[in-house]
C-alpha cells in the first residue's frame, strides 16, 4: 500500500515493502521534512511570545500617560470625607479639570499635594475662594459673614457615631489668598484640612492636581460620581 508524505508542494510516495530504496529514501525525507516543520513551529512561537512582550510594554506605557498626564488615581484612607466617600475608597481624578481658564467651584472635591508635606496627597471640598472671607462659628461656616448650606457636612466621633455639631473646629476668619482655596473635610470632627495645618491655612492653586470624578473601590466593587 503506497503512503504519501507532503513537503511543501512535493508529495512523496512509499509504494510498499517491495520497494526497499523508495522507502529508504521516502524515509528520510519524511524525517528532515518533520524537522523542517517542527522548526517553523519553534520559530512561529518565538514570534507570538515576541508580539506579545511587545503588546504588554506598549499597555504599560499608556497606562504610564493616561496616570501622569489625564488622571489622577488616590486613596482616601481615613474617613474625612465621610459620608460622601468613605474610608478606604479608590477614586479616580481628572487632571484637566482646571485647565483653560477654569477654576475649582465651591463644593468641587479636589485632589492636592499637602502643603505640610507635599509628598503626601490629600483629598477634600473647596469651601472658600480667592478673596472671600471664611470664618467658622458653633461649627457654622460662614462666607462673607453668610451661613453656608451644607447638605454634606457631617460630626462624628472616632468611632463613627453621630454627634452634634460642636465649636471643636472653629476657625477666626480669614481672607483666602489669591490663588489660593479653603478647604474642609465632609466629617467635620475627624478632618485634617485648612483649619489645622501649620505651614499655610489654603491649598495653592499649583498643589492642585484634579477633580475628583468618581470613586470605584469600597467594600467590594462600586462605582459612585462625585460630579
Amino acid at each position: 500500500m503506497s503512503k504519501n508524505y507532503y513537503d511543501n508542494d512535493i508529495e512523496i510516495l512509499d509504494w510498499g515493502e517491495d520497494e526497499d530504496e523508495t522507502q529508504v529514501v521516502n524515509s528520510l525525507e519524511y524525517q528532515n521534512y518533520k524537522k523542517r516543520k517542527k522548526k517553523r513551529e519553534k520559530i512561529d512561537f518565538k514570534k507570538e511570545l515576541k508580539s506579545w512582550i511587545i503588546v504588554f510594554l506598549i499597555a504599560i506605557v499608556v497606562a504610564f500617560c493616561i496616570d501622569m498626564f489625564l488622571i489622577v488615581n488616590a486613596n482616601v484612607p481615613s474617613c474625612s470625607m465621610e459620608n460622601t466617600i468613605m474610608a478606604h475608597t479608590r477614586m479616580v481624578g481628572w487632571r484637566w479639570s482646571y485647565s483653560f481658564g477654569n477654576e475649582p467651584s465651591r463644593g468641587d472635591i479636589i485632589i492636592f499635594k499637602f502643603p505640610d508635606d507635599e509628598t503626601k496627597n490629600y483629598v477634600k471640598r473647596v469651601i472658600g475662594l480667592p478673596g472671600e472671607k471664611v470664618k467658622i462659628e458653633d461649627g457654622i461656616v460662614y462666607i462673607n459673614d453668610k451661613p453656608l448650606k451644607e447638605d454634606y457636612a457631617v460630626f462624628k466621633d472616632k468611632n463613627g457615631n453621630t454627634v452634634k455639631r460642636d465649636d471643636s473646629g472653629d476657625f477666626l476668619e480669614m481672607e483666602v489668598p489669591k490663588n489660593s482655596y479653603f478647604v474642609l473635610g465632609d466629617n467635620r470632627n475627624d478632618s485634617e484640612d485648612s483649619r489645622y495645618w501649620t505651614t499655610t491655612n489654603f491649598v495653592p492653586e499649583k498643589n492642585i492636581l484634579g477633580k475628583a470624578i468618581f470613586t470605584y473601590w469600597y467594600n467590594g466593587i462600586e462605582f459612585k460620581s462625585l460630579s
